[in-house]
Order: C-alpha cells, then structure tokens, then sequence
C-alpha cells in the first residue's frame, strides 16, 4: 500500500483521522436535523417499524463543491449522490500529485509515483444509492396524492385544508426538495458510479468496479485488488469504501430490527447495546512490493494475507466457526502464525452477539500458542461509527496510521469490559489509552483486520509494517 486517504466524522483527512484517535473521544452525538427529522421519524422507546429510537450517528457533512483540481460542472456535481461527492473529495488526498492533470492522457509516466500502466478501482459502496433512492419516492408522489386525497374526503376537509395537507406532504418528501429530473442525474443513482467517478476524472486507465457484501464491502474490494495484482491483469490499484449511513431509512430500518445502540458505540462494554451509524471514506492506493520500491513509493503497509468465508446461516447473526474460518484461510497465505500479530482491528460493532462471537472465533485461532505479550484488539466503530460499507476501510486506516505512528490505538466508549468475553482464552486486552507499539524481536509491526456483512460474509485480513531493507 503507497497511499492512503480518509475523511470521517471529526476528521477532514488522514491526519484528522488520527488525531481524533489519539484524542480518546467519540465523534458520535445527535445527528443533524437534515439527516433526522425528529418530528416525523425519531420516537425514542420500544421498536417501531416507522421511527428509530435514537438520534445518534456519526456524521459527515457531504462537500458542496468538488476538489479545485477537477473541472465540473456545477449542476452536474449537484446531481451527484453523496457518497460520489465524498469520494471524489478523498481521492484528491488519496492522488494528489500522482493521477495526470485533468485533461491529461491516462495512465501517462511522470514524476517518481505517479500511476503508469493498468489499473482497478474497487470500491466497497452500497447498490442502492440515496439519489436512487430520492427518484423513486419523487415517482410515487402521485400516488401519495391521491391517497391524501381520498383521506381528505372522508375527514371532510375542505379544499383549503386538502391543498395545504397535500403541500405539507410534498415538502416533507426529500425528493421533493431535489432539483428536477435531468439527464445528469443518472451519475448520481450508479453505484459503480464512484468507481468510475474516480477513473474518469482523475483521468486513470482502470477498470470501475463497484463491489457490495454488506459491511464487509471494503475488504472485498481490497480482496478483488490484491487478485488482480497478483495475478498480473493491473499494475495498480485503487480501493476502499465509502457510505452514508447517517439517513433516514437505514436509521429506521436498523432500529426496527433492535440493532441500534440506545446510546453510543461501545465495543466490547458490558453495557454494550449495539452500534451507532456513522459516515465515511477510506481509500487506499496499491502496487506489486517490487514496482512500488522501483517507482520510490513511501510504502505505508504490505497486505500479506487476505482469508474469506461464508457461513450463510442467518441474515443477521455472527457464526463463530464462519469467521474463524475466514482467519485460519488468511493464515495459510504467510510464513507467521497468529502469536506474530501484535493488534487486531475487530470489527466490533458493540452488540452483546457480536462482540461475544468475534472474541470466540478469534480465541480459536489466536489462542493456544505462547505470546510474547497479550493480543491487543480494539475498534474504530467506538469514534467513528458503524460506517456500513466503508467500515473496513476505517478500519484499515486505523491500523496502518497507528503501525505508523509505532502507537497502538486506543478504544473509546469502554467503561467496564464485558466479563462474558473471555479474553483471558487468548489472551487478549483492550485499552482505553494509545500506548507504544513495541515491535517484537527480529520482527516487523503485524497486525489483523476483520469485517463482517450480513448474510455471513467474513473477511480477515493481515497487515505487515515495512521495513527499509526487508
């Protein structure tokens, strides 16, 4: 990996990120009223199918104007979805002085580091976009129409009152408040959009490629690249993910099903109560090793070993062996074994199921062997959220910064730890302060990451630190 950019909530770029890291605080609190409108939506209490029971996320307020390098066209930035607009923003940290001048010939040599040859843009992003989203309810308000209306009827409201009931609905509609329908508003409804966003005005010749599995979305993406570099079909590699999961309907939905925390994020607590949505985008550059140290790339981390599975046994409950499974396949692609790996960046998203069956699944393969020092395991959901999609990629932007810095992060929101998660078993610890990053004798800095998506899709991947000389 030579390159690496985010923005999440709190954290403009890749330095916010880490900054609000060593910071020990959340970044989640009541989300806007332009994300919630409380009136119509927020009930807090028992499950409901048409309100959520808390307003708590972890927003990111989406760009208004695209990067100053790029040249578009204002109504057509405007049409674009969110997630487009946030990702076009990251990759300019991601590419600065690397991608050709807009305008420019793709894939043209230049300066030391700049993307020459074939490449991929990969990224973990949701298939149903809210722009798609917003356009199908604007084709519906005809039918809401004449539902008011018959209702009107029957109350005997007068035309008077029937006009401003009908006006009050179509104001309430977000589709509504949508400039109107235009050809330019096809950008912003593709999901494969943000890929080829990406390659098109950062003028790189790659192929798009949008990639959905749940929120194990990001790692997926970064498995396609490794794919495809191993094998020789690119020569480089963007990836990562990005969602908004700061709306509306995902807040209703998530709460409907009890997923929500009543609180905050807080991984790995006894009073853990589930997670808390958050937004965001991570993005990451990849070479072959041996094409980034001839092109004099500052090599931030070398993706070792990618290990996947699929239980399949529920929509949204862990399976142990599924996700141990998916640790042991990584495993078998490196000549270390799990008592090398210093820190483990959970995925951890703070509901008492899930946090106890990723501690199980990971005592099966992280235990049993002699350690230098306990595992260290913690969670960037605790800052940032549970981005959904781009959950994977704060998570590897977490790793790789503290690997960095030589600091193992912290986790936040931990007040008393959860005694059912035996991490005696691995033994493990999670700490509520940064500490030093001791690397073990003879050895680079390792690391793990895990996401998983519903429907059992599991993902484990390992990160080494690069040493000058390896």
């Amino acid at each position: 990996m030579v390159g690496l950019a985010g923005r999440f909530a709190g954290a403009l770029d890749a330095e916010g990120f880490w900054r609000v890291i060593g910071s020990g605080r959340t970044r989640v609190g009541p989300v806007p009223e332009s994300v919630l409108e409380r009136r119509l939506y927020y009930a807090p209490g028992a499950l409901s199918l048409t309100h959520t029971y808390t307003d708590q996320g972890a927003h990111v307020p989406v760009p208004e104007e695209p990067p100053g390098e790029l040249r578009i066209v204002p109504s057509r930035h405007a049409a674009m979805d969110g997630t487009q607009r946030l990702a076009l923003a990251v990759a300019a940290e991601l590419l600065r002085g690397r991608a050709p001048s807009p305008g420019g010939e793709p894939g043209t040599p230049g300066a030391v580091g700049r993307l020459a040859g074939r490449g991929l843009v990969a990224i973990g992003t949701n298939l149903g976009l809210t722009r798609e989203r917003r356009a199908d309810a604007e084709l519906s308000l005809q039918e809401w129409d004449e539902v008011v209306g018959r209702l009107a009827a029957l109350d005997g409201l007068s035309p008077l009152r029937k006009k401003t009931l009908l006006a009050s609905v179509r104001e309430g509609t977000p589709a509504a408040q949508d400039a109107a329908m235009s050809p330019a508003l096809a950008d912003g409804c593709l999901a494969s959009g943000v890929a080829a966003l990406l390659a098109h005005e950062y003028r790189l010749d790659a192929v798009p490629l949008g990639v959905e599995a749940a929120c194990a979305s990001s790692l997926a993406a970064l498995d396609a690249c490794v794919g495809a570099l191993r094998q020789g079909t690119v020569d480089f590699a963007v990836t990562g993910g990005v969602e908004l999961a700061c709306n509306t309907r995902d807040m209703v939905l998530c709460s409907a099903l009890g997923l929500l925390s009543h609180s905050r994020n807080a991984p790995f607590d006894q009073a853990a109560d589930g997670f808390s949505p958050g937004d965001g985008c991570g993005l990451f550059l990849l070479k072959r090793y041996g094409d980034a140290r001839r092109d004099g790339d500052d090599i931030v981390g070398l993706v070792r070993g990618i290990g996947a599975s699929n239980d399949a046994k529920s929509l949204i409950a862990p399976d142990v062996e599924g996700q141990a499974s998916a640790m042991r396949r990584a495993f078998t692609e490196v000549d270390f074994g799990p008592s090398a790996v210093d820190y483990l960046e959970a995925h951890g998203t703070g509901t008492k199921v899930g946090d106890r069956v990723e501690i199980s699944a990971a005592a099966r393969v992280y235990g049993g062997e002699s350690r230098a020092r306990p595992l260290e395991i913690g969670s960037a959901k605790s800052f940032f959220g549970h981005t959904f999609a781009a959950a994977g990629s704060a998570g590897l932007l977490r790793t790789l910064l503290a690997m960095r810095a030589g600091t193992l992060p912290p986790t936040a929101n931990l007040r008393t730890l959860n005694p059912a998660l035996a991490l005696d078993a691995i033994p493990a610890a999670v700490s509520t302060e940064p500490s030093s990053w001791i690397r073990q004798p003879g050895q680079p800095r390792r690391a793990a990451l895990s996401s998983f998506g519903t429907g059992g899709i599991n993902y484990h991947v390992l990160i080494e630190e690069h040493l000058d000389g390896r």
